[in-house]
């Protein structure tokens, strides 16, 4: 067991994660060998990243799939949203496995790297190296990175970069007061908050209604459309949601509680049309009377986005905690037996 000293300045006992070395040095033969089976696994739609694949030759460190005492472990120290093992899965459709002290994600074009280290402090120089090497294993044709901080190395591949910052909110948290006390208050005489494992079609309605009326970034519509292959399927998601006396769907939160010491708001929207005062406010107010009584530390808020979302973080609390960069990578042009492998598991 080692002892682990994550966000927040929480500490937790853990299981030592699992890492599976591979030989050195490694000869060309052995390369093609891989070479090829790689390319016949995903001819037969086999999964990449299995207990029989063949590791590629220049990989280090490399946990082919998450074992459940890995993934226990994986959210004892997690302390961005991102290490939840089933929220990214099951967003991004990838496959998870350990890196040296990266989750990643593979996916059908490329890899997800989640770079914020589950058992050392940030170092951009290490992260770095990693990044080389993760390249290198899986010779992607896009990747992702979320980092503290992203390295410019490969500014030259970038596509996107978004820079923000995480917000959380630490728990207990106060009892609101003033306007923000009337108006939870309000809502809760006018509204009723209902908790949930699956979204349905007055779900869909409002997220629509949502789309249409604020376009946000295509980033936030996939995501909050991608949480009907999310909720429902990862057993610590749930669902608030907001109903006016009528009975009309008012706002609705999606809220993941996998890891041990927080929970995180994943994504929510609010109606204009089946308006209710305070909607949003009461969610937040019961997401964190939910979050206390599982004993997390604090509640991840997410980034801040733009102005006016950062505002209603900070009215109840949230402060930045941890800087944020996303970039999307795109390393290489699709050959053309990439395309015949896109095309098969589309089809």
């Amino acid at each position: 067991m080692a002892r682990q000293t994550i966000g927040h300045n929480v500490h937790v006992k853990c299981a030592t994660i699992s890492r599976t070395r591979l030989p050195q040095p490694i000869d060309l033969l052995q390369a093609l060998r891989y070479d090829y089976l790689r390319r016949l696994q995903l001819f037969l739609g086999l999964p990449f990243l299995c207990a029989t694949s063949v590791e590629h030759p220049d990989s280090r460190a490399v946990t082919a799939m998450i074992t459940q005492e890995e993934e226990k472990a994986i959210l004892a120290r997690a302390y961005v949203p991102e290490h939840s093992i089933e929220l990214m899965t099951r967003i991004s459709g990838g496959e998870p496995f350990l890196f040296e002290d990266y989750l990643c994600c593979k996916t059908q074009s490329g890899v997800i790297v989640v770079g914020y280290p589950l058992e050392h402090e940030f170092e951009l120089d290490r992260f770095e190296r990693a990044l080389g090497r993760i390249i290198k294993a899986f010779q992607p044709i896009n990747l992702s990175l979320i980092a503290p901080q992203a390295p410019m190395s490969f500014q030259a591949a970038f596509v996107e970069r978004n820079t923000d910052s995480y917000y959380s909110l630490d728990l207990p948290a106060a009892v609101p007061t003033g306007t923000l006390g009337r108006m939870v208050r309000k809502a809760k005489e006018t509204g009723t908050v209902e908790q949930a494992t699956l979204l349905k079609e007055a779900n869909r309605e409002l997220a629509r209604e949502f789309v249409e009326r604020v376009a946000p970034a295509p980033r936030i519509r996939e995501l909050l459309f991608r949480m009907w292959d999310y909720v429902g399927r990862a057993k610590d998601s749930l669902v608030l949601n907001a109903w006016s006396r009528d009975r009309k769907l008012a706002a609705f939160f999606v809220v993941d509680l996998a890891p041990k010491n927080f929970a995180t708001y994943v994504i929510g929207c609010h109606s204009k049309t089946n308006y209710l005062p305070g909607a949003s406010d009461l969610l937040v107010s019961e997401m964190i009377r939910i979050s206390d009584n599982l004993g997390k530390r604090f509640i991840h808020l997410g980034i801040g986005v733009n102005a006016g979302i950062r505002l209603f973080k900070e009215k109840w609390g949230g402060i930045p905690t941890r800087p944020y960069e996303l970039c999307e990578l795109v390393l290489r042009k699709p050959s053309f037996w990439d395309a015949v492998v896109g095309g098969i598991g589309r089809s």
